[in-house]
């Protein structure tokens, strides 16, 4: 059930010069074949790759059962983005965070299907910022000088969430002393329980797991945003868009899909999921371009 590989030590970037090419496109499912097509389905790492196999997995196998489609999950490539991928192909359909699903779509147009629902049932997430819990850092205005990790470049909780956060207390980059892009939220966070940075931007249900089990502390927590959720390359059929959506929107993990699946509840879409709409990542749209992280377009996004 596993295809390719993830390695931490280098840091994969989009590169902004590439745009869909339909001829590079590997796209292996045929509809009119009475064989089960295969599926590749990409993610962003956010803890292990072994942990977050784990919880994906029984995750597929519900989607292969209920689709008819063999689903198979696809490493990223330490090269690449799972956006990257998404955009080109490689994968067809991928669990993606706000930030990287923005910069996938202006590129390559992917099409939004779902976001995930929180233990409290909205479409929402938050990011929280941590430090040791012997650290005199108490808020937001003593990080001025001081060591920030964030999660990968196109992370929302690990990166751009932070910046905003940064933002609204009139802190810049340049106003850190050092500050480390990394390769998922575990990586951030241990980066600060060594000792190595001062403050890590990172994923809410992780950070508070953390924080009661006192190995950080939380100095603060960001408004709510839209949460992570599931895309398809654009040139998935529309007729196999509609049947996983569906599949996705029918999906119930705290009661009859339940068994079987691996600490769902730690993931950022523990009640199932919503339909997406484009227009719903405005806000954080308007931060992107605000950082340069996107492009500024004909038409500016609302501010927020």
């Amino acid at each position: 059930m596993l295809a390719g590989c993830e390695q931490t030590e280098q840091r994969p970037t989009i590169d902004l010069s590439k745009r869909i090419d339909e001829s590079q496109i590997r796209y292996q499912v045929d509809l009119n074949s009475h064989q089960p097509a295969t599926l590749l389905f990409g993610f962003d790492l956010r803890d292990s790759p072994q942990e977050d196999a784990r919880q994906y997995l029984p995750f597929l196998d519900y989607l292969s059962r209920t689709t008819g489609y063999t689903f198979k999950l696809h490493f990223t490539a330490p090269s690449s983005t799972t956006a990257e991928e998404l955009g080109t192909g490689v994968v067809q359909f991928a669990a993606i965070g706000a930030s990287a699903y923005l910069q996938a779509h202006e590129l390559y147009q992917v099409v939004p299907l779902v976001r995930g629902l929180n233990i409290q049932g909205q479409a929402a997430y938050q990011s929280v910022l941590v430090t040791r819990p012997d650290s005199k850092i108490e808020r937001v205005t003593d990080l001025r000088g001081k060591r920030m990790a964030f999660g990968r470049p196109n992370s929302t909780q690990g990166h751009l969430i932070p910046r905003i956060i940064l933002k609204e207390y009139g802190l810049e980059l340049r106003d850190l002393a050092a500050y480390e892009y990394t390769s998922s939220h575990r990586e951030c966070v241990d980066l600060v329980i060594s000792g190595r940075y001062d403050v890590c931007g990172m994923q809410d249900v992780m950070g508070r797991t953390l924080a009661t089990q006192g190995l950080v502390k939380i100095i603060h927590t960001s408004d709510d945003f839209p949460s992570s959720g599931i895309a398809a390359n654009a040139a998935v059929p529309p007729e196999l868009l509609d049947q996983v959506s569906a599949a996705l929107l029918d999906f119930d993990p705290l009661e009859r899909d339940a068994a079987g699946l691996y600490h769902w509840d730690k993931t950022e879409m523990p009640r199932g999921f919503v339909r997406a709409a484009e227009q719903d990542y405005d806000t954080l749209r308007h931060w992107s371009i605000e950082f340069g992280i996107l492009s500024p377009k004909n038409r500016e996004a609302p501010a927020p």
